[in-house]
């Protein structure tokens, strides 16, 4: 509890370099707290850093810290999810394996590393019509570039095509992800 008070409070003296929130949302104001916020970062950082070392508890040692974990060489898994408001039926099944190998051949990853979600039957507008439509996500450690977007773009469109959902109603938003903010296996891909 002691040690969870010592960050607390340094974080609270930050809150108190900030202008009132009148002032705050004020187009002069902005960069003034966000600068004084900025400057007060590094005296945080030491001040949590002195207040763990006076306690005796010692910071990790440089060789714990350099040591990488087996998930760190890990290529990572692409996943898209899917979501559409027309009925997949019983191909469903059959569409989640195809977009499975297409996420797989347009990354160049193995499949073994592939996830797909599909959902459909989605109560969803686009444009405020109701036609059928699809929006999508693809998450990737790597591999998001304008080749291989544009390959499950066109593959979600094929697939999903005899369904009624036409190429301009089908978004996608493509997201390289940082290895920290991927995890699996009871860790990240960071380690």
């Amino acid at each position: 509890m002691k040690a969870a008070t010592r960050l607390i409070l340094p974080a609270l003296s930050i809150l108190s370099l900030a202008s009132p929130a009148s002032s705050f949302f004020s187009s002069s104001a902005a960069p003034l707290a966000v600068s004084s916020r900025r400057s007060a970062a590094p005296h945080l950082a030491s001040k949590i850093m002195s207040s763990s070392s006076s306690s005796g508890e010692t910071p990790q040692s440089a060789d714990a810290a350099a040591q990488r974990h087996p998930h760190c060489d890990l290529p990572g898994d692409p996943s898209l999810i899917l979501t559409t408001n027309v009925d997949l039926g019983d191909d469903k099944g059959e569409i989640l394996k195809a977009l499975s190998a297409l996420v797989a051949t347009s990354t160049g990853k193995p499949e073994s590393y592939v996830a797909v979600c599909v959902t459909d039957n989605a109560s969803m507008v686009f444009g405020g019509s109701d036609a059928p439509l699809a929006l999508g996500c693809v998450y990737s450690l790597g591999a998001i570039n304008m080749a291989n977007n544009g390959k499950i773009q066109s593959g979600v469109t094929d697939a999903l095509e005899k369904y009624g959902v036409t190429e301009d109603r089908i978004y996608i938003n493509f997201f390289d992800m940082p290895r920290d903010c991927v995890g699996w296996n009871r860790a990240t891909f960071a380690g």
